[in-house]
Order: C-alpha cells, then structure tokens, then sequence
C-alpha cells in the first residue's frame, strides 16, 4: 500500500478513552515482539507499554482478546517464536491469568473466547504463523473480526504494515485507537506543530537513503540537524572530503548533496570522528579531523570534539526530536557520541523531546534515562515513516474523532 499523504500533526482518531466495554468482547491488536533470549524475555517494556489499554478495558467489563506478531515466521508455524514466554510474562505483570486462545486460525480461538467472561483475558497465538496476515487476507481479516464486537489498535510499532490484524479488521468492526496508539500519534505529531528555530533534530543511522524523506520533511520544521552514525561518510563525501572505508554509493551521496543544499535547517556534522581498521568490537579507536579521515578506516561513531559540541546544540533546544544512533553504540569503543547525545537530551528540561523507536529507544532504556525523556516511541519504522510525514496504514483505519 502506498503511504505518500501527509499525516496530521494531532490525534484525530477515536479513542477508546470515553467508550463504553462493558459486555463486549474487544479485539486488541498489540506489539509484543519483545526481545528474547532462549524463553526468557529480556525487556519486557513493549508489553509493559500496553498494560494500560489491557486493564482499562479489564476494568471496564469487556472480554479481552489481545493478538500480536513475533518474528519473522513467514506464514509457517516456528516453535521458537511461539507466544508463551509472552502470555507468561502478561500474567505476571496484570497479576492475573491471561488465557491461552491458540490458532491464530481455525476453531480454538472461538471456544476459548466464549468461555470468556467480563474483565477477562485470552492471547492468541502469534499472527505471523497465518499468511494471510501479511497478505492482508480478506478472509483472514473477516475470521479475526468475527471474534470480537470491537476492535482496538494499540500497536503502533506495526501501524506502518497494512496487514490484517492492522488495517484489514478495520473494515469489518468498529476500530479505535488504544491509550499508546492515541499517545504515539500526539506525542510525535506535536514535536514537529509549530516547529521553530529552537527545535532540534538529531538523525543517525547507516545510510543517507534510509534517512533521506525524514531529513527532507525534517528539513522543512526544525532550525536545527545534528548527523551522526555510518551515514556521516555520505556528507563527508558530498563536501568533497573523504568518507574513509566506507562505501559510498552515488545515491547516497546525491541524497546527502540535496539535504546539505536544501534551503531550510542547518545540517550540522561531526568536526571530528572515530574510526577502526576494521568493523570489529575489538578494534582499537582512533580520532580523525572530518576533512582528514584515511580510505581504510571505517567511521564508526562522532568524535569528542563533536560530542561536546552536540551537546551543547541539545542543551538550547526548546523541542528534541532523536532518530537514529551517532556510532555502533554496542560496542564500548564506539558508544560515547550516543552516550553523550542520550545524556544532553535527558539533561534537557526547557521542553519536550521525542525519541524514535528502535535502536535510539534501546540507547535511553540501557542508560535508564527514559524518566527523563518526555516520549519514547515504541515503534521504529513507524515512528521514522511518521517524522518522514507519511499517514500510517494502521492510523488511517482507525475511526475519526468526530464519525
């Protein structure tokens, strides 16, 4: 599905803050592709993030039948991405037992739901085991909604994906945002309303093309843009200074040339960075001046001088949008510059700041500065199609506030 108009910059959809559930069985559809190491889960925040819809819900009398991706599964059923360690992990965070409604097709979901009785919860088993799901299967799309007399999108870290569980249910029950969801879209749609030159963005990432739409529509809202991360070679190189090791690709380069040349927020890059010989985590560092980085080192982080120079850029700043890690921050060497971005942001108390999904949410949950970040969003390609000014699959099959 083509995503290409503008999304709004507020909460427009309705949300199931002022609905009645009593007696109806709701179908919430949730992000709980959690982290996982072997059966254990190792951060358990996306479904934490989702515990306030759950018992909203719960409390309000309704039969609760949430529904989730895990992985990659391809339509097959794959013992290791099954969703009991979740549905585990769910019942010992609500407190209560969360049942076991299996499928994500066939006879089992249905029985288990009628069993079901108000303020109850049930978890079906991981959608992606249905290729209809990713197909965005008509059929598939109907079975779901015949579960339910409602349905409530409160996965905005899959609200990019068209799929059934997303968009394709929509079409067939009422559909309102979750409490996430309806805090997603306003918290991102605010960090760029009214934009000023006292906003800052902060973009990272390893190629300028994966990052060029939301450094254009960036370009056009914030006064500032601090680049960091592998795609700082691409700007070296559009400057005509050296990219080191790092591959360049013409794309890539024209892209950083067109963000550079654009005439809106000024693009600022790393004075200095942080290289190895080698993509390596024992590979020694070494610091180069921008304009003097060797063909055989590999920029894998911003520089000292950088760092301080960032920070002092994020200290101003009225409004903090973050997308994107400054280096390979797993690695200790190569950490600083996303240690030093991550502390100036939370150090920040002037105004709001809005972290990106993905990568930059890991960066503030390690450090545990996530108390001090006004909002973490829970999804990276959506949060990063949002910021690009794109309408979300997900978002737009949602009921308007005012149908």
């Amino acid at each position: 599905m083509a995503r290409t108009k503008e999304n709004t910059s507020t909460m427009n959809k309705r949300s199931i803050r002022n609905t009645d559930f009593a007696g109806k069985t709701v179908l919430v559809r949730v992000d709980f592709n959690v982290p996982k190491r072997g059966e254990v889960i190792s951060d358990d925040s996306r479904i934490r993030a989702a515990i306030p819809t759950l018992c909203l819900l719960s409390n309000g009398g309704a039969k609760v039948v949430i529904c989730s991706h895990f992985g990659r599964p391809a339509g097959q059923v794959v013992e290791e991405m099954r969703l009991q360690p979740v549905r585990k992990r769910l019942s010992e965070i609500l407190n209560r037992p969360v049942l076991d409604a299996g499928g994500p097709n066939g006879t089992q979901p249905a029985e288990i739901v009628s069993q079901l009785e108000a303020g109850d919860f049930a978890l079906m088993e991981n959608l992606r085991f249905e290729p209809g799901e990713e197909e965005n299967d008509k059929n598939f799309s109907k079975y779901l909604a015949s579960l339910a007399d409602i349905f409530v999108n409160d996965a905005f870290g899959a609200a990019h994906r068209a799929h059934a569980s997303t968009t394709g249910v929509a079409q067939h029950i009422p559909a309102y945002a979750g409490l996430l969801m309806e805090r997603e879209i306003t918290m991102l749609g605010r960090s760029l309303e009214g934009s000023t030159d006292a906003t800052v963005a902060i973009i990272g990432g390893a190629k300028v093309a994966d990052k060029i739409q939301v450094l254009h529509h960036l370009s056009k809202k914030v006064g500032t843009i601090l680049i960091g991360g592998g795609m700082v070679a691409a700007f070296y190189v559009a400057q005509n200074n050296p990219g080191g090791a790092t591959v360049v690709s013409e794309a890539d380069r024209l892209a950083a040339e067109d963000v550079l040349n654009a005439n809106g927020a000024k693009v600022v890059l790393p004075s200095d960075v942080l290289t190895a010989s080698e993509f390596s985590k024992s590979s020694p560092a070494s610091i180069w001046e921008s304009n003097n980085v060797p063909d055989d080192e590999l920029i894998l982080d911003i520089g000292p001088r950088s760092s301080k120079k960032y920070a002092q850029v994020i200290s101003l700043a009225k409004r903090i949008i973050w997308n994107g890690p400054m280096g390979v921050f797993e690695w200790p060497a190569f950490a600083n510059g996303s240690i030093a971005v991550a502390n100036a942001v939370a150090a920040n108390n002037k105004g709001t700041s809005v972290v990106g999904g993905g990568s930059t949410a890991e960066i503030i949950g390690a450090l545990d500065l996530g108390d001090k970040i006004t909002h973490v969003s829970t999804g990276g390609g959506a949060s990063l199609e949002f910021l690009e000014g794109k309408t979300l699959p997900g978002v737009a099959a949602l009921i308007d506030a005012t149908g």
